[in-house]
């Protein structure tokens, strides 16, 4: 017994030597985690009461600020704002890279043998919130639940009550299987919700822009996270971040007020583009989930748009109508990147 616990011990020291080699020795924290298991609370035996009121809110930020379906449910690229294949509304979606599958949303529609329809109600919710899977396992960040950490508990309550009335598709997916690599940056990022959440005024600031602002993530995609040192990284909503969609790669536009954003904007204008997917006459690429948004109330469009005009101007020239040139500024090749 004794000499298998030193083996065992040496293997693991190796294998964290290994990693460290590889990956850079910062890594040793997270690859513990990786051992251990995310850092997680236990499920609570809880079953939120089915009110119109809760279903009707829910349906309203599942189909509108959080675009749920717009990752939960193959979509049909060929239509503006490339909205959900008939019948697989929230039936889960294979992302795939180089036509390899590496991701999957799961499918959250009721059904008992596919989807959600065994998953307990804080299941769900710790999963929107915390990152952590109905299996424990930390989820991959390409699930908003960074953003969504902001949710009050009555909104995730009506969330978890929609999802409950959705048609249930039955839709079997294989499981995400995610790399060592890919494992090891990911696992540490999960955090407990344990203190109560009050719902918040839509116009108070949360992380970024707004209480809707915020789980909406615009900050999310029209940020530049990937470049340290360049001059707009982490600059929230200068835009400059890679977005690669199945008709193309696209990258995210500068929000600010700034001349090369959108300071020729105003609410009006805010609001037709978000309900219509146009800026005058051009088309915007369906990576920008309009098609979700458009489902906002004018109030709600109006707010979110007074809080992008607060944010920091940031001079960064975005334009996807352009061919891609170097821009000095975010270090990449995009529209009007030489104007930079």
């Amino acid at each position: 017994m004794k000499r298998t616990l030193i083996i065992l011990v040496v293997a693991v020291a190796a294998i964290a030597v290994a990693v460290g080699w590889r990956f850079g020795w910062r890594v040793y924290p997270e690859l513990w985690r990786v051992a251990l298991g995310p850092r997680a609370r236990p499920l609570r035996n809880i079953a939120y009461e089915r009110t119109l009121a809760r279903a009707e809110r829910g349906r309203y930020l599942v189909e509108g600020p959080l675009t749920c379906f717009r990752c939960h449910s193959d979509r049909d690229w060929s239509q503006p704002g490339a909205p959900p294949i008939a019948g697989k509304v929230g039936a889960g979606h294979i992302f795939t890279e180089d036509r390899r599958p590496w991701l999957v949303a799961p499918n959250i529609t009721p059904d008992r043998e596919t989807g959600a329809g065994t998953w307990s109600d804080d299941m769900l919710a710790r999963a929107i919130r915390e990152g952590l899977g109905h299996d424990g396992r930390a989820l991959h960040p390409q699930m908003w639940y960074r953003a969504f950490s902001d949710l009050s508990d009555e909104d995730v309550a009506s969330i978890v009550v929609y999802l409950r009335t959705i048609p249930a598709v039955r839709n079997p997916l294989p499981r995400t299987s995610l790399p060592w690599s890919a494992r090891l940056r990911i696992t540490g990022d999960p955090a407990p919700i344990t203190a109560p959440q009050p719902q918040r005024p839509d116009t108070e600031f949360v992380q970024w822009g707004g209480y809707l602002a915020s789980v909406a993530d615009c900050v999310g995609c029209h940020t530049d996270w990937y470049h340290p040192g360049s001059s707009v990284n982490e600059k929230f909503f200068a835009g400059g971040n890679e977005l690669v969609t199945p008709t193309g790669t696209v990258f995210s536009a500068n929000l600010t007020s700034d001349p090369s954003g959108i300071s020729y904007y105003d609410a009006a204008m805010f609001i037709r583009v978000m309900r219509t997917g146009k800026v005058g006459a051009r088309v915007l690429n369906a990576a920008m989930p309009w098609y979700w948004y458009r489902n906002m109330s004018d109030g709600d469009l109006k707010i979110i748009f007074e809080a992008l005009q607060q944010a920091p101007k940031v001079k960064h020239i975005v334009d996807n109508t352009e061919p891609p040139t170097y821009c000095k500024s975010c270090r990449q090749s995009h529209g009007g990147g030489s104007s930079n």
